[in-house]
């Protein structure tokens, strides 16, 4: 297992979540690992910028607490998690129409009483769906043949109307895309995820979640600021015009340099995400409820600092409203319209304070779509990431672990 005098045994490129789970579980294993993340800080897309007493990610982002992986690296009592409230408000031309989950807040049960926002075909198929989602092997959810989420709703037995009312303006926002045609295998995961886990937000914003896993590294593993400019025969060269030795190199950035460092693999294409932040003399809704809109004008929005206080400063609240694609000239405007008639309150005064454009924010997922791939590529060359598996924060840090596994078995021969 020794490496040579001075040279570690593995260099993960990326500080992500993916390359932070590998590195931590080679160290683990006994081996000498060393980090390389280009920018200043640890977690890719999973970041907090500070901005005039504003929190704000990197995107709008949720963490999910029943994600195996998350339960078993991550201590949740430290990133002092707050809840989003649980359910949805879906605003339809009738008005605002709220879908909750009466397993966690018995008395919002009636809002599901038929005639409201579903029938009772509707109420049936969701009850026997989620049942079976929630509770079923998860095994039983990856097998048989792949299909449309789209296809796999009709067959599960929900009307046009309910899906296209509910699911397609809430799924949109989970998977980036307004058509349904992410694998339903995937939805299913997903699904029962939600079903299973609380969506969350740290109370220091979702960055904290990189830094907890970096800080469990080696002291001195993780070298920030430090680009990657090419992999070579011995290791990698640096930005700089450094070498780098190693014993094995494992590339776990985002799909742009992943693609550069490892030309001819495999990268799904990206969906395309931005999120605009508002802020707001006064909270335009008394709670940390996210809001979906039947006209799919947005993704998604949401007043974050009702979910946790400490991402707007005293006396303001702050807005994320998501919608795909790029920003564009007006765009703005036009979703500053629809949020007054989805919050029902005048926007002129708002004020946008910066929005995130994150171009790679999730990969593609039609089906068939595989669950996991390999890490190892060839002889002490591997590959971790989102873009190898679901693209969600279980995905990333599970294809860290299968890649550290791959690392561990070629070094040590077993």
């Amino acid at each position: 297992m020794a490496a040579k005098r001075g040279v570690p045994d593995v260099l993960v490129v990326g500080g992500g979540l993916a390359g932070l789970a590998c590195a931590r579980d080679l160290a683990a294993g006994g081996f000498d690992v060393r980090v390389l993340e280009a920018s200043d800080g640890v977690g890719g897309r999973m970041r907090t910028d500070a901005h005039d007493g504003f929190l704000i990610d990197r995107g709008f982002q949720v963490f999910n607490t029943s994600y195996p992986q998350v339960r078993r690296r991550i201590p949740l009592r430290d990133l002092r998690l707050r809840p989003f409230t649980a359910g949805i408000l879906v605003h339809t031309p009738d008005g605002p129409m709220r879908f909750g989950d009466p397993t966690r807040r018995p008395r919002r049960l009636g809002d599901l009483r038929p005639g409201r926002l579903a029938g009772t075909r509707d109420l049936l198929a969701l009850a026997a769906l989620s049942g079976r989602d929630m509770l079923a092997p998860v095994g039983t959810l990856k097998r048989g043949e792949d299909r449309t989420t789209r296809t796999a709703l009709a067959a599960a037995g929900f009307s046009e109307e309910f899906v296209d009312r509910f699911f397609r303006p809430f799924l949109s926002g989970v998977f980036l895309e307004d058509r349904l045609e992410t694998s339903g295998k995937v939805f299913h995961l997903v699904w029962r995820s939600m079903l299973r886990g609380t969506l969350c937000l740290p109370g220091t914003g979702i960055g904290a979640v990189p830094r907890l896993l970096a800080d469990g590294l080696p002291p001195d593993s993780l070298r920030l600021d430090t680009p990657v400019a090419g992999l070579t025969d011995t290791g990698v060269e640096l930005d700089s015009g450094a070498e780098l030795a190693a014993r094995a190199v494992v590339v776990a950035t985002g799909p742009g340099p992943a693609g550069r460092l490892l030309p001819g693999l495999d990268i799904p294409a990206y969906r395309v995400v931005t999120t605009y932040y508002h802020a707001a003399s006064r909270s335009p809704l008394g709670e940390g409820t996210l809001v979906t809109d039947s006209r799919r004008r947005f993704l998604n929005t949401c007043v974050l600092s009702e979910v946790v206080p400490g991402y707007a400063p005293p006396g303001m609240s702050l807005v994320a409203t998501s919608v795909l694609g790029p920003d564009r000239e007006g765009r703005e405007g036009l979703l500053r319209d629809a949020l007054g008639e989805a919050y029902g309150t005048d926007t002129t005064a708002w004020e946008l304070l910066t929005l995130r454009t994150i171009p790679d924010a999730l990969p593609a997922m039609p089906p068939p779509q595989p669950l996991t791939r390999p890490a190892r590529l060839s002889a002490g060359r591997y590959v971790c990431g989102d873009h190898r598996t679901t693209g969600s924060v279980q995905g990333a840090l599970a294809s860290g672990a299968r890649a550290a596994r791959e690392v561990a078995r070629d070094l040590t021969g077993s």
